[in-house]
């Protein structure tokens, strides 16, 4: 029989900021390199919402504070970017489940050369908690892993996607950058 850990919202959103974040409830069909791979609830229906362009020109402002800081050049909201992160912040949501690892892709990279966008690089940062676009975003930017995704010289592009877990109350994040070929 397998334990399953069911952490606070607030642990959830420190421990997916955190490296050091352990692996819960192994899923047979997750990458086993993900450390951010954790089973937060049951599986369910989420709600899986659409990102509007004020919400993805928001995150790509915050990201761009941080690379302006960097000496680096501005991403640009990209809404085939914001789609693919939507549909992965669903995916997740509704696996009850925050991991780098789609249901049937292994990281961003695939996921976004589906949706049509040729990447010569991708990145994914990713959280959960009851917590507001404003929130995950400064948390992104006060950490440092997160930020070394946003801090990848080559970005040019970025899309950001929300979804509320089963439970009603958890909102699962993602957040995607790339860099055409």
């Amino acid at each position: 029989m397998t334990h399953r850990r069911r952490l606070p919202a607030a642990a959830v959103l420190l421990c997916a900021l955190l490296a050091g974040c352990a692996q819960i409830a192994p899923d047979p069909g997750v990458r086993r390199d993900d450390p951010n791979d954790m089973q937060l609830m049951a599986a369910g229906r989420a709600t899986c919402l659409a990102t509007s362009a004020s919400q993805n020109g928001q995150g790509a402002a915050a990201t761009n504070a941080v690379r302006r800081d960097a000496g680096l050049p501005p991403v640009r909201p990209d809404p085939v970017l914001a789609r693919v992160a939507a549909q992965h912040a669903c995916d997740m949501a509704n696996r009850g489940r925050m991991t780098h690892a789609g249901s049937k892709t292994s990281g961003p990279g695939p996921r976004v050369k589906a949706a049509g966008y040729a990447p010569a690089v991708t990145a994914e940062n990713i959280a959960a908690g009851p917590f507001s676009q404003e929130r995950v975003l400064a948390e992104w930017n006060a950490s440092g892993g997160h930020r070394a995704n946003m801090l990848i010289p080559q970005l040019r592009d970025y899309g950001i996607g929300q979804a509320i877990g089963p439970d009603g109350k958890t909102r699962f994040w993602a957040a995607v950058y790339a860099a055409p070929k």
